[in-house]
């Protein structure tokens, strides 16, 4: 940024409503392999869930036990995701109310949101998500935690 004047200033709108409705990103952060990874789903309900599961257990041996960190939603611990993870090898390890500082991932969305979602005004889930994924391919082939001498990847991502 400089001081220059600019003929026109880039504003971003101001709205709080969502014309193509809203999108969530459930994400898995595998610590040993420092490897950030993720998929966008229309929901938050079990279905949803059970689905994200079953395909982060296919990223893994099935004689490797998983242990999945996650917050305590009631749509992580229902009876059949109870049931799929006990004959998957899965172990739920639920995070305490009022503390997601304790999941590994929580600061890894803090880059995924400055370098691909921060002024950014995506027009519909498909550019916002080619946004994501472009950053966790960069993120992912760096090994290294963002910082601030990364600046420039947003101007690449949004």
């Amino acid at each position: 940024m400089d001081w220059a004047r600019q003929k026109k200033v880039r504003r971003l709108p101001a709205t709080y409503t969502r014309p193509h409705g809203t999108m969530y990103f459930f994400g898995a952060y595998d610590v040993g392999a420092d490897t950030l990874w993720g998929l966008p789903y229309e929901h938050q309900t079990q279905g949803e869930v059970l689905d994200f599961f079953i395909l982060l257990r296919q990223r893994y041996p099935e004689d490797q036990r998983l242990y999945i960190v996650l917050d305590n939603r009631s749509a992580h611990t229902t009876p059949a995701i109870l049931e799929w993870v006990r004959r998957n090898r899965v172990t739920l390890v639920l995070t305490p109310t009022y503390a997601s500082f304790l999941n590994r991932i929580e600061c890894q969305f803090t880059p995924l949101k400055k370098f691909a979602l921060s002024g950014c005004y995506h027009r519909n889930h498909a550019a916002q998500f080619a946004a994501i994924f472009r950053y966790l391919l960069y993120r992912n082939q760096q090994k290294v935690k963002p910082t601030a001498r990364h600046r420039d990847i947003r101007v690449n991502l949004c």
